[in-house]
């Protein structure tokens, strides 16, 4: 018993698109394998799905027996629902044991053999005429299609439902599921004179794993055809259900193309496998020689991502020169190429709107631009700002990338004859002067608090229940705050990524996307490689049959079936963000006034600060604190330069100001004597007494005036500060302190047990006894004061040390490479 199809008949509407050659080049351009996998044929034009293949269709029921497709890759509809009549058991020992659905889909001949008439149903497998003849006879139906007299019948022809490929089972000119369906659209109000259009646009009856596209125009099945190709060869998923509805309701539109498609026409579910089906149609044919003359560009052409727009630059001569530009530009970015080119071209739109503004000519003859026009564009970039249109960061900004891209598109070649700026004035030029001032800095970076850290991390484990990659999502987290790696190397990590070196420590291996240096070794601790074993058990789990090599640490669930997509930046952005939003707000101490007092409140941080790249900032920051030399923090960060490094945890001046007025009420002389007996705030001229009378100092400062303006290399008591009157001390220096006691202690012992040197050379380097008590007498008088305090003053000095303490090591030169304190960790008890 076999499946037959009616031939394809014409759909009776003229095809808009026979001209373009468009179709044709479609439908070459799909993979003859491909359709032979689906079962196509142009004559019947219907797609079988396969059950056993990974990107196309669904796999069977996993119950013996079975012949639907499962809704979940383990269970179809019915046998779904008897499991749960069944009290949700084991679904491995479930499957063993159910009995198979009665229910089948389909339509097949009439068992009597040769006879072309479809049969009643999978229960009565021939047809209406046989059926009663059997039944009069009343024998079994074995018996029936043996006997002489039982002979083949007739057919009837094909319904008539342009959609439809079965075959009618009686005098009326539909198959049966159609015959009932007109029934019901007549009951519904439609009258005789639609049957027409009816009989164009209805659906086809629904099979398991057939999808029908008949009836549509030609120029649709070639683009659903090369989509579905397209599709497949990047590793999308495509099921028979939602491509079904889609083409239901596009016959139901009377479309030529897929272009026409307006996406509030369809259901939500299916937009975005049309959008899909567009997109990847819209690729089909591109160059970049043939992109480079159009206004918008399609990123993909390029390798990209995205469209890159031209259309907001409004003279000829400068969008011309804004896509040579462009077209140079592309092959030598990294990363966001297309969104970072359509930043400099925005910023040429805002020259093009100020030409066009302010020149009678609209600046469309460029052979009078110049000067004029610059100080112009100058003045309206600063008018956007004051009117708050822009901030004074993006005017900065703007200003730059359209100095340095018009010298750029002169080295380029585009002034010389025949070229898109042939003519342009030496003038119309930015000057370094013409650039604004860099605002300044009211923040100290990025970095979050310790406090929000420590919140963040104690609701990590929510994060594995967001929709979608949930667990990729909380790895994805979690690797970011332990190493400090931009998001996209760790969306890009590689299952082999952890590795050990020659001394047994764990490193991970990742690529530095933005400046294009791969193989990168970063140092991360016991517990972070941890966190990566386990992802490695289970993306290997997942994905038994792809190799190693070609797996990712963090593969997508969509569309990904052998693991080798990872999952998106922006998609990690997105649902970071809303996993974020839907935490309880994160309370902070902050330093407030109230009625003329400052005092510490809890109050909540804004959750907009909190983003993966945040992460970054504060794992720099967290380092920073903990000691670690500049140079060396420049490599944790794989920075090419140390300035860069230094942006990240800097310390602002309001910051500063404010951490020398808490620390100057713990500041004190060699003896351990308060210089200041109350806390208050330094005044203005106070403070920049501060700042030029005073030299850094081993363990705290020196304000004796000849050293100061010495710069600290004419004190005659060199390294012995704990002796003299000129030397200032605060809470700050504490730990400096205590480290120097150590190594006086430490070096007194073990001169004390050298026995190769004579007496007097031992007492010459002897750390002398008054030394070793004054620097414990004023370790032990800082100590105490600190203890006296309240909680709230304590932690507002801790506070200020750390920020003082900050601001100094920036400013420390850089020495060897050293080993540092233990990597810096947020999650308190947290094990490999």
């Amino acid at each position: 018993m076999t499946v037959t199809a009616a031939p394809l008949r014409p759909t009776g509407r003229r095809e808009e698109d026979e001209d373009d050659g468009r179709t044709a080049e479609l439908r070459a351009a799909v993979d003859q394998e491909l359709l032979d996998l689906l079962g196509w044929s142009d004559e019947v034009g219907m797609l079988f799905f396969p059950y056993d293949h990974d990107l196309l269709g669904m796999p069977k029921c996993r119950v013996t027996g079975c012949s639907q497709a499962s809704v979940a890759r383990q269970l179809c509809e019915g046998c779904r629902l008897r499991w749960r009549q069944a009290g949700r058991p084991d679904v491995d020992e479930y499957v063993e044991h159910a009995r198979p659905g009665t229910r089948r889909t389909g339509v097949a001949d009439c068992s009597v053999r040769g006879c072309p008439r479809p049969f009643r149903s999978w229960r009565n497998p021939i047809c209406s005429t046989h059926f009663g003849q059997l039944t009069r006879l009343q024998v079994t139906l074995e018996e029936f299609l043996v006997r002489d007299d039982v002979v083949p019948l007739q057919a009837f022809g094909h319904c008539e439902v342009l959609a439809c490929h079965r075959k009618r089972d009686g005098k009326s000119p539909y198959c049966h599921g159609h015959r009932v369906r007109w029934s019901w659209a007549l009951k519904r109000g439609l009258s005789t004179h639609d049957e027409a259009r009816w009989r164009r646009t209805a659906a086809p009856v629904a099979a398991n794993n057939e999808v029908s596209l008949r009836g549509l125009a030609d120029r649709v099945v070639a683009e659903i055809l090369y989509g579905i190709h397209a599709r497949t060869r990047e590793g999308l998923h495509t099921t028979q259900p939602v491509l079904r509805t889609l083409t239901n309701r596009l016959r139901e539109l009377e479309l030529p193309s897929l272009a026409a498609v307006d996406l509030e026409q369809v259901s939500r579910g299916e937009r975005g496998f049309c959008s899909s089906l567009v997109t990847h149609v819209g690729r089909f044919g591109l160059t970049p020689e043939g992109e480079r003359v159009k206004d918008v560009w399609n990123g993909a052409v390029f390798g990209h991502a995205g469209n890159l727009r031209f259309t907001a630059i409004h003279q000829p001569w400068l969008r011309s020169a804004a896509k040579e530009w462009a077209f140079f530009s592309l092959p030598q970015r990294r990363g966001k190429a297309i969104a970072t080119c359509q930043e400099v071209v925005s910023a040429f739109a805002l020259l093009s709107e100020s030409l066009q503004l302010q020149r009678e000519d609209c600046g469309n003859d460029i052979r009078v631009v110049g000067r004029r026009d610059i100080t112009a564009f100058a003045n309206r970039l600063r008018y956007l700002c004051q009117t708050g249109v822009m901030s004074e960061r993006r005017t900065v900004v703007i200003s730059r990338y359209v100095r340095s891209n018009l010298a750029r598109m002169r080295s380029l070649g585009l002034t010389r004859p025949g070229e898109p700026l042939h003519g342009l004035p030496d003038d119309f030029a930015l000057l370094a002067e013409d650039i604004p001032d860099d605002p300044e800095d009211s923040e100290a970076g990025k970095d979050l608090p310790s406090e929000v850290m420590r919140q963040i991390c104690e609701h990590l484990p929510s994060l594995a229940g967001t929709k979608r990659n949930g667990n990729e999502n909380l790895v994805a987290t979690e690797l970011l705050i332990d190493t400090g790696r931009r998001p996209t190397e760790i969306c890009q990590l590689r299952w082999d990524c952890l590795q050990q070196d020659t001394t047994g420590q764990n490193v991970l291996i990742y690529d530095n996307y933005k400046s294009g240096r791969k193989g990168r070794r970063l140092p991360i601790s016991q517990a972070t490689a941890g966190v990566i074993t386990r992802q490695q058990e289970l993306v290997r789990s997942d994905f038994p049959r792809t190799p190693t090599a070609e797996l990712m640490l963090l593969p997508t669930r969509v569309g990904n079936p052998h693991g080798r997509k990872p999952i998106g930046a922006g998609w990690l952005s997105g649902r970071h963000r809303e996993w974020i939003q839907s935490l309880p707000e994160f309370l902070v101490p902050t330093r407030v006034e109230i009625n003329g007092q400052q005092i510490t409140k809890m109050l909540p941080f804004d959750k907009s600060s909190i983003f993966p790249y945040a992460y970054r900032h504060t794992y720099c920051q967290r380092h920073a604190d903990q000691g670690i030399q500049p140079d060396v923090l420049q490599g944790l960060m794989d920075h090419r330069q140390l300035a860069t490094t230094q942006r990240y945890y800097r310390v602002s001046e309001q910051r500063k100001r404010e951490a020398v007025d808490r620390v100057s009420a713990m500041q004190f002389d060699r003896h351990g004597n308060r210089i200041w007996r109350q806390a208050k705030e330094l005044l203005d001229d106070e403070y920049a007494r501060r700042a030029v009378g005073e030299v850094q100092a081993p363990y705290g400062v020196c304000v004796e005036p000849s050293n100061v303006a010495a710069g600290g290399h004419a004190c005659p008591v060199r390294f012995r500060c704990v002796g003299c009157d000129h030397f200032r001390t605060d809470a700050s220096y504490l730990p400096d302190l205590e480290a120097y006691l150590a190594d006086l202690l430490r070096n007194r012992e073990r001169l004390a047990a050298f026995i190769s040197a004579d007496n007097w050379a031992k007492a010459e380097a002897l750390p002398s006894d008054e030394e070793i008590t004054r620097v414990r007498r004023l370790v032990r008088r800082v100590r105490e004061d600190l203890d006296s305090l309240t909680d709230e003053d304590r932690t507002q000095i801790k506070e200020a040390t750390t920020v003082l303490r900050r601001s100094r090591r920036q400013a420390v030169a850089l020495g060897m490479p050293r080993v540092g304190p233990p990597i810096p960790d947020f999650h308190p008890g947290r094990t490999a």
